[in-house]
């Protein structure tokens, strides 16, 4: 699962903020909790915590405790001229060396030594992207060869065994039993 084969699949940041912004500041470390997520960031929920989600039913499952983007995105919107670092896309997780977008639903995260992240899906994009740079949007989203949609944006998780996260932390793969499927957005 490594995007290239001199890189270990590793963390290189790690983000929170306890308020709803589009950008989470970058710190040390940061506490993975089972079936909640992110300590003190304020999408962490047994129940949905993203506002637009909240306002349509309050009682959905949280399928993005954790949101995780590979650093490699980082490097093709700069090609377009962007400038983005850690945390900035609002993401808890930063990684390297490893395909996030690729992984099937359900793969899970082994994180340092003890956390475990469930992939549920694809990071659904919105607006809220272009107001943070303009234009951004269209650089991280792209189209298939098949024409479909590709989302760029990372992927989201749930805490299946909690943990400390620090930037460094090797990542490791374990695939689902059976059929793998498709991320889809969630």
């Amino acid at each position: 699962m490594s995007a290239d084969n001199d890189i270990s699949p590793r963390v290189v940041a790690v983000s929170r903020d306890s308020a709803h912004r589009f950008s989470k500041p970058v710190v040390e470390e940061v506490v993975l909790v089972e079936g909640l997520g992110v300590e003190g960031d304020a999408h962490a929920g047994v129940t949905v915590q993203h506002r637009s989600r909240v306002a349509r039913d309050p009682s959905q499952p949280n399928l993005r405790q954790v949101h995780l983007i590979h650093a490699e995105l980082f490097d093709e919107v700069a090609e377009a001229g962007h400038h983005v670092e850690p945390g900035q896309m609002g993401e808890n997780i930063t990684t390297r060396g490893i395909d996030l977008l690729g992984l099937p639903a359900d793969a899970l995260l082994l994180l340092g030594s003890d956390a475990r992240v469930r992939i549920t899906g694809l990071r659904n994009l919105c607006q809220q992207i272009n107001e943070f740079e303009p234009g951004l949007l269209r650089a991280v989203l792209g189209r298939a060869e098949d024409g479909s949609v590709e989302r760029k944006g990372g992927v989201m998780g749930v805490v299946v065994s909690g943990g400390v996260v620090r930037p460094g932390d090797p990542i490791r793969v374990e695939l689902p039993d059976g059929d793998l499927q498709p991320l889809g957005p969630v």
